[in-house]
């Protein structure tokens, strides 16, 4: 057997133990690449953006290139967990941190973030941005004709819970204020057409809506949308402060919930700062099937939680507790005010989309 053959066995051997299974940087699954400079093993596509790290980051393919015995050992002594415990030492809570699905703009600040400023070791001070929920600077909006995008003047203001923004520049009136309660944010560069495009959710009066934006600075739109986690996690810590407690005897999974009742959904996210929804709840009316009521059925109950309701709908029923007999008061109040309103022709077509999602 030759050193390339040894070598690529022992690679490939390393490759599949523990951390080294998902890419360093975005947890993608069987890595088939490694920086041997920094020592960790990583996807295809964060093998890209590691080739821009002049002088900091070296990869190669564990397949198709050849590595001699002093880069194999270099991969043994290191490796995706060591290298993390020194470069993620120091990892806001709120800092998001790029999944495998998600964007290249996220992906790159990420990496860059890690290796190249070295945001987050454990001798670092983190940046002002990751300390504090406050921001001020232009971005891109895109106007109501939706062809256009002009410079606003964007304010997130952490104590205010508000994230204001300015059509002029000595604008004393802001053109619009949202709240950083009812608000989240996801970067969505294919609906808006540009790599760095960020859309803004947010509830008003019970309706969802969206503003899209987007920065010609990667780093600043990256850094906006973690600014925006950091003032919501301040609130969620203020409003929820038993949020993060765990308990591993729970029977019920603890989600973050959002009714919006304008389009009749109750949607619920694994994390309240997560962008996307892990799935949705239609809240159709009475004369359909659609029932909420206080209680659980017999011999359901939560182990910490014993404010259960449930909603029975024509083709399943849900079961949730709340920590409060007065947050189960105001959940059961707001379903029932969407339950008790008739349907338009619009609800139903989004009524048998979801239920045609649920049977996939």
């Amino acid at each position: 057997m030759t050193d390339w053959d040894r070598n690529k066995r022992v690679l490939l051997d390393l490759a599949r133990q523990g951390e080294n299974s998902q890419c360093a940087d975005c947890g993608a699954a069987d890595p088939e690449w490694a920086s041997y400079t920094l020592g960790v093993f990583i996807c295809l596509n964060c093998s890209g953006i590691h080739r821009d790290l002049s002088g900091i980051s070296r990869v190669k393919s564990i397949h198709l290139d050849f590595w001699d015995d002093t880069l194999v050992e270099e991969m043994r002594r290191k490796g995706n967990q060591v290298v993390k415990r020194c470069y993620e030492a120091n990892v806001p809570p709120f800092y998001y941190k790029p999944r495998a699905a998600d964007c290249k703009v996220l992906k790159e600040q990420w990496i860059r973030a890690k290796y190249d400023r070295k945001e987050f070791i454990a001798a670092s001070r983190p940046q002002e941005i990751f300390t504090s929920g406050d921001r001020a600077g232009y971005l891109w909006k895109r106007g109501k004709d939706k062809g256009s995008f002009h410079q606003r003047s964007f304010h997130l203001l952490e104590k205010e819970g508000t994230l204001r923004y300015y059509s002029k520049e000595d604008g004393k009136e802001p053109r619009g204020v949202i709240q950083v309660s009812k608000m989240n944010a996801t970067f969505q560069p294919e609906k808006i057409g540009n790599p760095n495009g960020l859309q803004i959710t947010y509830l008003e009066d019970g309706h969802t809506r969206n503003i899209f934006v987007y920065h010609k600075s990667g780093k600043d739109i990256v850094d906006w949308f973690n600014a925006i986690r950091a003032a919501r996690f301040r609130y969620l810590k203020m409003a929820f402060p038993t949020a993060n407690e765990s308990d591993e005897k729970e029977y019920f999974k603890r989600r973050w919930f959002t009714l919006d009742n304008i389009n009749r959904k109750l949607l619920y996210f694994k994390d309240p700062l997560d962008a996307y929804t892990q799935g949705e709840v239609f809240i159709g009316n009475t004369e359909y099937g659609y029932i909420v009521t206080e209680g659980l059925p017999p011999g359901v109950k939560g182990n910490k939680w014993n404010f259960g309701l449930t909603i029975q709908t024509p083709g399943r029923r849900f079961l949730f507790t709340c920590e409060t007999e007065q947050d189960r008061k105001e959940w059961i109040n707001a379903l029932k005010e969407v339950i008790s309103k008739p349907m338009s022709c619009q609800d139903y077509t989004v009524e048998a989309t979801l239920r045609r999602k649920q049977r996939r």
